[in-house]
């Protein structure tokens, strides 16, 4: 099993769960501003880096 590709994995969904998170802050009113553009920022962060990895490693047979 590739570990960059696993690992590309978990980045993927944390942003996911990172972006969900904000998106429902925003809607609620729930969070203060610079927490949600923290947390918004940290999900952007971990879901183009995961996605880079995924896209970006070979598969090695």
């Amino acid at each position: 099993m590739n570990v960059k590709r696993t690992f590309g994995t978990i980045l993927t969904v944390l942003g996911i769960m990172g972006l969900i998170y904000a998106g429902y802050g925003y809607v609620q009113h729930s969070i203060q501003t610079r927490e949600l553009i923290v947390v918004s920022l940290i999900g952007i962060i971990f879901f183009v880096s995961g996605i880079g990895l995924i896209k970006n490693t070979k598969d090695e047979a």
